[in-house]
Order: C-alpha cells, then structure tokens, then sequence
C-alpha cells in the first residue's frame, strides 16, 4: 500500500513542467465531455479559457452517441415493460380479449423526444461555460506551433490564438468501410439513426460490440426485427463471458436473430432494402442496415505531427496518466486518445490535464477504478479486476456469483436474468473488482467502485446496512460469501 509521504513523492513527481494558473491562457480544441470539463477546471483555477468546437457543445457523447441512444434505450425498456406485464399479474386485454392499451412506437415522435434532450444538454453546457466566463469559438482548431492555435470560424474568418496550454479533445467518429458505405437513408451509422423517419422493418446490425448490442436491443423493443451480424463466437466479446451469455440469451429469447461468427464482406443497397453478404456466401436481406464496426478518432488535420505530437499507428494521440503529451504544454483527452472510450474518462482525463498543467493537485488515471455500463436490458456493470484476469493469473483473487433470480426484490418486479459477481484479493479479502448484471447495474455498480476505488475489503462491504428488500442486498450477500477463512 502507498504511505501519504510516498503518494506525495508520486504527485510531485507528475507536476514537472506545469505553469502558473494566474493568467494563463488555455486552449481547448473540441467541447465534448474532455473538453468542457477540461475547460471548467481550468477557469476555476484563474486561467483564461477559450473552446474552439465545430459541431456544438457536449460534442458526440451529447448530440450523436451517449446521451441520444441512452434515451432511445430508455424508451424501448419502457415499452419492455409491456411484455412482461401478465407476468406481475398485470394484462393489457380485457375478460373479453379487447386490448386496452396499445404500445406502439411513432419513431417520429421518438427522435423528436431523443434529439430534443441532447439539443437542451448542450444548451445547459453551454449556459454554464458562459456563466463562467469561458469564450466559446464555433470552428475548427489547428495547431501552428506547441503555444499557438489557428482558429477558422463559421464565418470564414481566422484567428490565431497564443496558449500556455493546449487541450487536443477532438472524440472519433463512426469508422467507414470501403464495402459498406452508409447513405443516411438505408445504410447508416450510429450517428445517423435519429433522422429515420419510421420504425425499420428489419434492421441488420453489423458489430456485436457495445454500441451494435446496444441499439439492436433498442430496436428490438421498439417493435422492429433485428438480425445481428457478429464476428465473434458471441456478443460483446470483450465483455465478462457469463455477463455475455446472459444478453445473448436474452436477445435470443426476445426474437433476435444473432449470426455467430458471421464476418460482413459488403453492405449494398437494393430497390427496397439492403443486402448484408457474409464472407462465407450466405446473404441478410433487410429494410435498413446500421453499421457499428468501430470508430477511428479524428486527428488529422490538426497539425499534432507537425509540431511534434507523438500519434500511434490508427491515429489516436499518445499520452501518460496525467493527459501529457510527446509536447510540452500540450495535452490530449477523450477518444481521441483511444484510453478508454468512455465519456467519464474523457471528462476524468480533461479535469487531471488542466490539474496538472494549472498547478493544482493532481493524481494519474486510474482505470482499475473506472466503472462501465452497457444499456442493454439487462445492463452489464463492470468494475476493476475481470473475470479473465482472475483466469489469467493477473491478480491473485477469488470470486462469487450469485444470480440475480434468488434476491426477494427481483422476484417482486419480475426480473429473472441476471447476477452479481464479486471479486476480492485471497488472504485479505480487499475487493478488486466485480460485474453487475441487472436493470439499472449502472447504478447497482457504485458500491463496489467505491469499494475497488478505496480499497474496502469485503467485510467493510458485508458489513453495512442495506435496504431489506432491494438489489443491493445481492452485493453484500456476495460479499459475506466471500469472507476470508485463512
């Protein structure tokens, strides 16, 4: 364990090279979660803050990504809740058979709802720049040299801005294959969905990675027929393989079709539909594809090369723990960074940089404390230390899962899939990690971040009162089951 004089040796020795907070001038390129955030803390700390940002506050995780398929999401676990209802006792027919109420999905309305919550979050970031006193430019920013910044305006006009500090947060942007080129009618990427103006009949996604798993099961519940084309042996891959099986189990049971070890060679277009072909010969005929096979971060003409940024083989910006670049006074936040495509370690990455480049105490990233979610339904919650890790040999720890289909409240709302699994170093029982499968793991997952962030032992977990009956009960149960013998 670290001792208070070593954490401080390490803190001091992450301060090299900053400059005085008092006057500096900060220059921030792009105003998504890694930019914004990066631009508050810099004027809490005195700085001068200027956010150069072309397509509109919040960026993609606010307008195009997190915050517009997260409500889509929401509104097909809504109507979900319509199928499970005779379950609770609860029927939408009448003794006669008569329905009495009717869950349809108008996408029109939806996409209304969807992109008009991600226009007043970027208005509220913006409001609350202004308030404090950060200078928003609309344009694009490019570096002339390590302290200044050429700013091209909407209006054409240019401006070229000196900087002490320099905060790259330009976020990536759907990856496109030359084989499957999206037209934003048929074909489309993620960012594209919100114009469709009704249901598709039969979307095909490309991709069992987060962002396909999310919205096929979006589609699903708003009432479409969805084939999901997956690469892999399973969905979501890189995700904790029980919590895996779980989804796509549930997928299945839902009336997804998911296509194992299906390799997409082409998407094209056909007279009413689209036709996805597989490179083993077999053919997907749908109304609409959507494309989710990555992203690639948006670097390029920014003139990082030119004045020294080190960029790796797929373009991403290389930086430390503390958001440095090869440059100094330059740092680099959010996906463009390729760290972790989350946009709490964006903002967590523009909040350490301004830290550290303004003087303030700082700590480096650390991403074994970094909490995930996947909104499928159920979500998948994961914290620390893996499953596989444990397999591995990477951490010497022991686990327990316990399904979700014992715990008395589950039963009360009807929820039979799902579990929590927890992990904790052998010996002395700290835990190190854990994964939460369940309806709303997003929240259910905050107890043990604190624990894996503070480094509680799972009696500490054990040991504190939960709320009789509730979910949470299942992650001190866990806990108690893992009680050290020795």
């Amino acid at each position: 364990m670290t001792t208070r004089r070593e954490h401080g040796r390490q803190v001091r020795g992450w301060l090299d090279g900053r400059v005085n907070s008092r006057q500096s001038s900060v220059v921030i390129l792009g105003g998504g979660p890694g930019g914004y955030e990066a631009a508050l803390v810099a004027a809490h700390l005195g700085a001068a803050v200027t956010v150069i940002d072309r397509d509109g506050l919040g960026g993609a995780a606010v307008l195009t990504d997190c915050v517009p398929s997260k409500t889509l999401i929401s509104t097909a676990d809504f109507m979900s809740q319509f199928e499970t209802a005779s379950d609770l006792g609860v029927h939408l027919e009448d003794h006669e058979g008569d329905e009495v109420a009717d869950s349809v999905a108008e996408l029109n309305a939806v996409n209304r709802r969807v992109l008009a919550l991600a226009a007043a979050q970027s208005r509220d970031i913006g409001r609350r720049l202004d308030a404090d006193g950060i200078t928003v430019l609309r344009g694009t920013g490019r570096l002339l040299s390590p302290s200044q910044v050429e700013a091209t305006l909407e209006d054409g006009s240019v401006r070229t801005l000196d900087a002490e500090v320099v905060l790259v947060s330009t976020g990536a942007t759907p990856r496109v294959m030359a084989s499957a080129q999206p037209d934003g009618e048929r074909i489309l990427t993620w960012q594209q969905i919100y114009s469709l103006p009704e249901l598709p009949e039969h979307l095909v996604v490309v991709g069992s990675g987060v962002t396909g798993a999310e919205l096929a099961q979006a589609y699903l519940g708003l009432g479409s027929r969805v084939t999901l084309v997956s690469s892999r042996d399973r969905v979501l891959p890189g995700e904790d393989a029980d919590a895996a099986t779980v989804i796509e189990d549930v997928f299945r049971k839902r009336g997804m079709e998911v296509l194992g070890r299906s390799r997409m060679a082409s998407v094209e277009r056909t007279d009413d539909g689209v036709v996805v072909r597989l490179e083993d010969g077999r053919e997907v005929t749908g109304s609409h594809a959507l494309l989710a096979v990555g992203s690639i971060p948006q670097t390029a003409g920014l003139g990082l090369a030119e004045v020294g940024v080190t960029l790796t083989e797929s373009g991403h910006v290389s930086v430390d723990r503390v958001s440095r670049t090869s440059v100094r006074g330059v740092y680099a936040a959010g996906d463009c960074t390729g760290v972790l495509p989350l946009a709490s370690v964006a903002a967590m990455q523009g909040r350490i940089a301004m830290a550290h480049a303004l003087g303030d105490a700082v700590a480096p990233l650390n991403l074994r404390a970094v909490s995930a979610n996947i909104f499928t339904d159920p979500e998948i919650a994961t914290v620390g230390f893996s499953q596989k890790d444990l397999d591995d040999g990477t951490v010497d720890a022991t686990g327990v899962m316990l399904p979700l289909a014992t715990n008395p409240r589950a039963k009360m709302q009807g929820i039979t899939d799902g579990f929590v699994k927890l992990f904790a170093r052998k010996g002395v029982g700290t835990v190190v990690g854990g994964v939460v499968v369940a309806p709303k793991a997003s929240e259910l997952i905050y107890p043990v971040t604190l624990a894996v962030q503070h480094g509680l032992t799972v009696d500490q977990l054990a040991g504190t009162f939960t709320v009789y009956p509730s979910l949470s009960g299942s992650v001190a149960e866990a806990a108690r089951q893992l009680h050290p013998t020795d």
